[in-house]
C-alpha cells in the first residue's frame, strides 16, 4: 500500500505538470484567506480544477495532513479564480516534498477508543460559518477524522 500511494503521488504530479516545481513545507498558508469576489483575480477553467481536487480527494483517505486543505479548496467550485488554482497547486507542491508521508496501521496496540474535537464559532472569513473537526483513535490507530 505504501509503495502504491507514493507512486500515485508521482503520477498525479506528472499528470498536472507539477513534477519539476519546487516543493513546499506546508499544504496551506497560515491565515489563508481565499475570497470569491475579487474583481482583479481572473477566472480559471473549472475542468482542470475539478480534476486536481478529485485526484487529491482520493489521497485524503490515507493522508490526513492534506485533508483540511483539500476540503477547503473544494468549496470554491462555483466561482473559480486564479488564486484558488494557486492554492491547489500548493497542495501538490507540498506532496512533492513529502510523497511517502501517510497513515500506517500497526497490528499491535490496545482497543481503547479516544476522541478529540475542535470547534470555532464563526471563523470562516468568507461567510462567518463555524468550522468543526475531530479525530478518533482506536488504541494507537487513527480510524476517523
Amino acid at each position: 500500500m505504501y509503495v502504491h500511494r507514493t507512486k500515485y503521488v508521482y503520477e498525479i504530479l506528472k499528470r498536472f505538470g507539477l513534477e519539476d516545481r519546487l516543493p513546499y513545507d506546508t499544504p496551506l498558508l497560515t491565515n489563508h484567506k481565499l475570497m470569491t469576489d475579487k474583481e482583479k483575480d481572473p477566472k480559471v477553467d473549472p475542468t482542470l480544477y475539478r480534476a486536481m481536487i478529485g485526484s487529491l480527494m482520493y489521497l485524503t483517505t490515507l493522508r490526513p495532513d492534506i485533508k483540511f486543505s483539500v476540503c477547503l479548496r473544494d468549496r470554491y467550485y462555483s466561482n473559480l479564480k486564479e488564486s484558488h488554482m494557486k492554492a491547489v497547486k500548493r497542495i501538490f507542491r507540498y506532496l512533492k516534498g513529502k510523497p511517502k508521508l501517510g497513515l500506517r496501521y500497526p497490528a499491535e496496540g490496545g482497543l481503547d477508543l479516544i476522541a478529540y474535537a475542535d470547534i470555532d464559532f464563526g471563523g470562516c472569513p468568507t461567510n462567518r460559518k463555524s468550522t468543526s473537526g475531530g479525530v478518533e483513535l482506536l488504541g494507537n490507530r487513527l480510524v476517523s477524522w
